[in-house]
């Protein structure tokens, strides 16, 4: 058993992507391929087919450690010769978050609503404030809150003793197909918005959460990259915090996603929104709009 040190790494935290939250988009086909939303290096096997692989940059080879998250200890454990293993800090794991008849209905009442396109083959439902993360702006624009039916689910949410407090002033609904190839890279969320615990609800089908540092553990004799794989179970709830949060980029790889997936995270305020902070003024608009559970997509 290796011990490992709980100390953060400086770091300089990625942009959120800057997607329109107002785009409408066009009807799904029955085989859920829909026309492609991606920019930059983002791709979906729409763009793919488009573009042909040939013209697609081939990743070079690399080594990567591979471990798995164990919910029962907060372990990560490579299961091969070495049998490493160490504390995984910062992930909240928590099966059945709903029953199988909520996520009936958080589905339906979804899919009454407009899906936009977002990148890497995913479409996206909005409830939130407006953000210009480059400038460090934001505005209310058209949020009018939190979708109804998460109030309850927000209530329950906050009888963890990891969310104590939890406040969320932004949801984000996000739908993964496979014959779309949806995925997302990894990253880091931003944390001069959002606060420290992000939440997330896994609904349709199971998938991996893959948590990655690049630079490794060498404290660990890890000097190449690491992956450690997050299994989320249908209707189980997540939290990232902590170490998870602000030093281990998370991704869901498109391998990962074998049927339709929908999930829905919700962030809270950073320190500098809430009381006490230079923009608190604002953060208490912000949550007042949100909490009245009283929202549409935006």
């Amino acid at each position: 058993m290796f011990t490992y040190v709980n100390v953060f790494a400086t770091y300089t935290p990625t942009e959120e992507e800057e997607e329109g939250r107002c785009r409408m988009m066009a009807p799904e086909s029955s085989d859920g391929v829909t026309s492609c939303a991606c920019k930059g290096i983002r791709r979906c096997l729409k763009c793919e087919k488009l573009k042909g692989e040939g013209q697609l940059e081939a990743n070079e080879p690399k080594i990567v450690h591979h471990l798995l998250y164990d919910p029962e200890t907060g372990l990560a454990i490579q299961k091969d010769a070495k049998a490493m293993s160490f504390p995984f800090p910062g992930v909240f794991l928590q099966e059945n978050f709903i029953s199988e008849e909520e996520e009936k209905n958080l589905i339906s009442t979804m899919d009454q609503d407009l899906w936009n396109e977002s990148q890497s083959g995913r479409r996206k439902q909005d409830f939130g404030p407006k953000v210009n993360f480059k400038k460090r702006k934001v505005r209310v624009g058209g949020f009018s809150g939190l979708p109804a039916l998460s109030q309850k689910l927000v209530l329950r949410m906050q009888q963890e003793p990891c969310l104590g407090g939890f406040q969320p002033v932004e949801q984000c609904n996000l739908d993964y197909h496979p014959q779309r190839g949806s995925a997302i890279d990894p990253h880091l969320d931003d944390s001069w918005l959002w606060g420290e615990r992000l939440v997330t609800i896994n609904m349709l089908s199971n998938t991996t959460l893959t948590m990655s540092l690049d630079q490794g553990l060498p404290e660990l004799g890890l000097s190449e990259e690491v992956h450690v794989a997050v299994h989320l179970p249908r209707r189980s709830l997540v939290v990232l915090y902590g170490e998870a949060r602000h030093r281990w980029k998370h991704a869901i790889h498109r391998d990962h996603v074998h049927e339709r997936r929908v999930c829905s995270t919700y962030r809270e305020l950073s320190a500098e929104f809430l009381p006490g902070g230079p923009q608190a003024e604002l953060g208490t608009r912000l949550l007042n709009i949100s909490l009245s559970f009283q929202g549409t997509p935006i």
